[in-house]
């Protein structure tokens, strides 16, 4: 992603409930009945294993072993959790006018369901550490611990849940590939749009014809200890609804001081082609750090973006609230 600057697994069968799903008025008593909605409990440990295995194949650069390693493991694990899956092969023209070939992954729950709620992550990490601190490390590729990992492992997570207790509506879980090539900072002439290709490509040739979801929510950098979530501004424009079910679930589960409803910086990420492009409406949950001089975490596009940037109680906090969203749909 790119800001803008205009501003192991444990406790398997425990259940947990998720709120109130509705409140109905009995006219004759003038009482409400609420109906307690039970999902699976999000594990933060389990998502934080997830991460870490990622990892450990080494950064996932697009066309290096350890990207079609990381690519092959994401698909095999998805597929034991019960989805429907879709590698989806294509190509996208880098900064430099070079091409490379993508893989988005997509896991499908209750592929029947007419109703349907996107969530994704970008599975690749960066190839060069242009912001790392030290000059002569800044054409080396980083591990994205945080920037691509910790957003997958949610989603790895989601998907042993829902094989568990299947939600009633339809979910797509969507790695997007090629979402962190975009120009570096030392490149002399670039063409546009040269982030989240990944997203790009699956936004004009879907992996199912005349594909539609009622919403989505993008994942991205919600691994670290002191993470806080803003109202990320390109999300405000396309998709206030979603973000206002994201904040307002926070708030309701007592993480108000982290998912603040205050208007955050604007990043290029995924969801700005699924918002344009697809016409899906997505919000982005990404961390921001207003003091921060890139807006993100010190880490953030260097070598230091490894396992130390990844809480598990992180990663439970944003899965408890994406958990919320989608058992009370």
């Amino acid at each position: 992603m790119n800001p803008i600057k205009l501003a192991i697994l444990v406790l398997l069968g425990v259940l947990v409930s998720c709120g109130n799903k509705s409140e109905k008025s009995d006219k004759t008593t003038e009482s409400n009945t609420a109906q307690e909605i039970v999902c699976p409990m999000f594990v933060g440990d389990s998502a934080y294993l997830f991460v870490e295995q990622q990892v450990a194949f080494g950064p996932r650069v697009p066309g290096s072993d350890a990207h079609k390693q990381c690519r092959d493991f994401l698909r095999e694990r998805f597929l034991a959790y019960g989805a429907e899956v879709v590698v989806q092969e294509g190509s996208e023209t880098l900064y430099d006018g070079t091409k490379l070939p993508l893989y988005n992954i997509i896991a499908s729950y209750n592929t029947e369901a007419t109703k349907r709620i996107v969530v994704c992550s970008h599975w690749d990490s960066r190839p060069f550490a242009d912001h790392d601190p030290n000059v002569e490390h800044r054409n080396q590729p980083i591990l994205g611990a945080n920037d691509g990992a910790s957003g997958v492992g949610v989603l790895l997570e989601l998907a042993r849940l829902f094989q568990q207790e299947s939600p009633s509506v339809g979910i797509d879980l969507i790695c997007f590939d090629l979402e962190d090539w975009g120009a570096p900072e030392h490149a002399e002439s670039v063409k546009e749009d040269t982030w989240c290709l990944g997203s790009q490509y699956w936004a004009r040739h879907p992996h199912q014809t005349n594909y539609r979801a009622n919403f989505g929510i993008l994942l991205d950098m919600v691994g670290a200890p002191d993470a806080v979530f803003y109202r990320e501004q390109i999300s405000d424009y396309f998709a206030p609804g979603v973000v206002d079910k994201i904040v307002q679930t926070a708030e309701k589960m007592g993480y108000g001081s982290r998912f603040l409803n205050e208007i955050g910086g604007a990043v290029t990420d995924d969801h700005l082609y699924v918002n344009r492009i697809a016409r899906i409406p997505m919000a982005d949950i990404i961390q921001f750090s207003p003091r921060s001089e890139t807006g993100f975490g010190a880490y953030w596009h260097t070598l230091n973006d490894n396992m130390n940037n990844i809480s598990p109680n992180t990663l439970e906090m944003v899965g408890n609230v994406l958990v919320h969203i989608i058992y009370n749909e």
